[in-house]
């Protein structure tokens, strides 16, 4: 199979779809990789590693998707990427359809098949190629919510452990998944007073044992959220239903309530977000304010962090690369019932459930305005 991967075009998006490694894994197995030149400057893999690996180096994104057949990405393509594909073409990257229905038609438009990372599962239900990424989107929110709680960034000044004598920042964690985990590991590593809020009772009892009463726990309900929303210094959103919108569990009227200064993280925000007053922001322009509260919405957290990001992406998805390359994208699909869980759109139709339920909301909606 032909395999390329293009560079990314997101802003800060420094992630590549494909590793050095991963180049040399494809073609020892007998497969032709192309790389766009410039693909991984970002992340310190320079053209010559990749050559050396075995990968083809191309000039620029039109020869890069003439040349392949199976397109390996990191991020969403934007339109002028869509308008690149072909229906020859199988598109293999994080897409979350569900809050953009523009893209979700394009897509559609293209005939490609379009294959989602964070909707592969595996065989005890997770979520395999989200995983590595949430992890890290939960360790960054804490690290950017620290930081924009300082009066520099026009936060309230507060340091999130506190010191002697003072107390620690009050750290309020909406989804007790894996960001929210992380987020959790990291506040309190810093010494925050940490609140969970799940809604699972064997997922507030997993949490519990492995944080050994550190944390609180609570279960999530609309009075719990309004409650500890309020009382907090930093909020971190991190609901996740797959492939679907993100339901919006906090108003307005609980964001402006907080106390001025306070700091509203949104992980989920490429699903929509979770906060009623949530709208997607860039590296470049990171926060805005509603009321006296600052929302940090980041469309690709992980971007910061690039190198790390996308060591972690790539071992998790080489092998269902290899899979795709080794059996056909058809027999693939048909074969492993866990990545047909990824198939969101096939030849112009949407092929996932929630991203289906979704899309039929979006439209309803926008026709309505």
């Amino acid at each position: 199979m032909k395999i390329g991967t293009p560079r990314e075009l997101k802003n800060w998006e420094a992630r590549v779809g494909l590793t050095p490694t991963g180049v040399r894994e494809l073609v020892a197995a007998g497969h032709e990789v192309y790389v766009e030149a410039g693909a991984g400057l970002g992340v310190d893999f320079s053209d010559q590693t990749y050559r050396d690996s075995g990968a083809r180096l191309v000039q620029g994104p039109d020869a890069l998707f003439e040349a392949a057949d199976l397109i390996v990405k990191v991020k969403e393509p934007l339109p002028v990427e869509i308008a690149r594909l072909t229906p020859d073409h199988t598109l293999l990257t994080y897409l979350h359809l569900a809050a953009d229905a523009q893209q979700t038609a394009a897509l559609m438009d293209s005939k490609a098949i379009c294959i989602a990372y964070e909707t592969v599962t595996d065989a005890q239900g997770r979520l395999p190629l989200l995983t590595p990424m949430s992890e890290i989107a939960g360790r960054l929110a804490v690290q950017a919510g620290a930081r924009h709680l300082e009066r520099v960034e026009g936060g309230a000044g507060i340091l999130l452990g506190g010191v002697t004598g003072v107390a620690p920042a009050r750290v309020t964690i909406i989804g007790g998944g894996i960001a929210g985990l992380n987020a959790a590991q990291m506040a309190l590593g810093l010494g925050a007073d940490v609140t969970i809020l799940e809604r699972s009772p064997d997922r507030m009892r997993e949490l519990n044992a492995l944080f050994r009463g550190r944390v609180r726990t609570l279960f999530s309900s609309s009075s719990s959220i309004a409650d500890s929303v309020v009382d907090s210094d930093l909020v971190i959103g991190a609901v996740l239903l797959p492939g679907a919108t993100a339901p919006k569990l906090v108003e307005k009227r609980h964001i402006t309530a907080m106390r001025p200064g306070s700091v509203v993280v949104d992980i989920a925000i490429d699903q929509g977000g979770c906060f009623e007053t949530s709208r997607p922001t860039t590296h470049d322009d990171p926060v805005y304010k509603v009321g006296g509260t600052l929302h940090y919405c980041v469309t690709n957290m992980p971007a910061t962090v690039a190198r790390t990001a996308t060591e972690a992406l790539a071992n998790a998805t080489l092998p269902y690369i290899l899979q795709l390359a080794n059996l056909g994208v058809d027999h693939a699909l048909r074969s492993n019932p866990y990545l047909a869980d990824g198939l969101n759109i096939r030849r112009g139709e949407i092929m996932h459930p929630a991203v289906i339920a979704s899309f039929r909301e979006s439209m309803a909606s926008m026709t309505a305005h």
